[in-house]
């Protein structure tokens, strides 16, 4: 098993070796390219706020800069397999959203049309005390089936699956949330969560990628996505 996932993180690695918004021949498509911030932009915005940095490689939410507002990709995906990987700091909490539909005069934060895996210190976070609200969970809906996050300061793998409807998270390889967007069952857990209020949470096909500004250090790097 050590075995395998080695080559899965060599191959993880090998296929991030390109320029961002290329296709490799197997379909992944670069959204970070490592050195700039092209192809994202902060939400409600033309351009990236300060507290977004590109540095070493990695994308990180400084939290001395205190302005406001979430990375979302320029373009809206619709059936895709996200990949990125993750590292958050002490006490830190985050998110990787997804299926956000950008539309400020309706809604202002990309957390009230789309979904969550949570990102967080599960120990060291108030919020990792809540059920369905710790690393790997799909955010207020549902727990994940286990806790393969690694401690705090090291890179996590994080996989998000749309495929008509069809939801799947990922951590670290272990498939933690298996579920079906848009059916009688989602509406249930909607109802049964936070967002209960929120009309338009959860209930687009298609959307923005975003990283979340919860005001904690955390960094992201090798994000890539295939369109299925």
């Amino acid at each position: 098993m050590k075995y395998l996932l080695a080559g899965a993180a060599l191959l993880f690695a090998v296929v991030n070796t390109n320029a961002q918004g290329k296709k490799s021949k197997d379909g992944w498509i670069q959204l970070f390219d490592g050195k700039t911030t092209k192809g994202w932009h902060t939400y409600g915005k033309s351009t990236v706020t300060k507290s977004w940095k590109v540095e070493d490689g990695t994308i990180h939410l400084d939290s001395k800069e205190k302005l406001g507002g979430d990375l979302v990709t320029d373009e809206e995906f619709e059936n895709y397999d996200l990949k990125l990987e993750w590292k958050v700091s002490q006490n830190g909490n985050s998110g990787i959203i997804f299926n956000v539909h950008e539309d400020t005069a309706q809604f202002k934060q990309t957390y009230q049309t789309g979904p969550e895996m949570q990102i967080i210190d599960n120990d060291g976070h108030k919020d990792g005390k809540i059920h369905k609200h710790r690393a790997g969970d799909l955010y207020d809906l549902i727990a994940s089936s286990s806790e393969p996050v690694k401690p705090v300061g090291e890179w996590n793998i994080a996989e998000i699956k749309v495929l008509n409807g069809k939801l799947d998270l990922y951590l670290n390889g272990v498939q933690v949330v298996s579920t079906t967007m848009w059916d009688d069952n989602w509406k249930q857990l909607i109802a049964g969560s936070k967002f209960k209020t929120w009309p338009g949470f959860g209930t687009y096909k298609k959307g923005r990628i975003a990283l979340q500004n919860h005001g904690d250090d955390v960094w992201f790097r090798n994000i890539q996505i295939k369109k299925l």
